[in-house]
């Protein structure tokens, strides 16, 4: 992969606190759903902090608005899981 390949790939990844800005939610509220196994990082800098891509901000606002629709995070988790949406 030369340079600028790495420089595209890499401008297109957020820290945790722009991808939550972006998504619409919390620091805390990523952070949450985190913890409970809604999303993972895409990947991480080489000082080990969590990035995030465009698909996974995607994911996060889809969270909040079958969270906000009635669904249960763990529901959500399910659904995840099984492949259902």
């Amino acid at each position: 992969m030369s340079k600028s390949d790495r420089s595209a790939e890499n401008s297109s990844l957020m820290r945790i606190g722009a991808a939550a800005a972006k998504a619409g939610v919390s620091r805390q509220t990523l952070q949450y759903y985190m913890m409970v196994g809604l999303i993972k990082p895409s990947s991480r800098s080489p000082a080990g902090q969590r990035l995030f891509d465009q698909a996974a901000v995607k994911r996060i606002k889809l969270i909040r608005r079958l969270n906000r629709s009635g669904y249960t995070l763990r529901g959500i988790r399910d659904i995840f899981l099984t492949g259902r949406l």
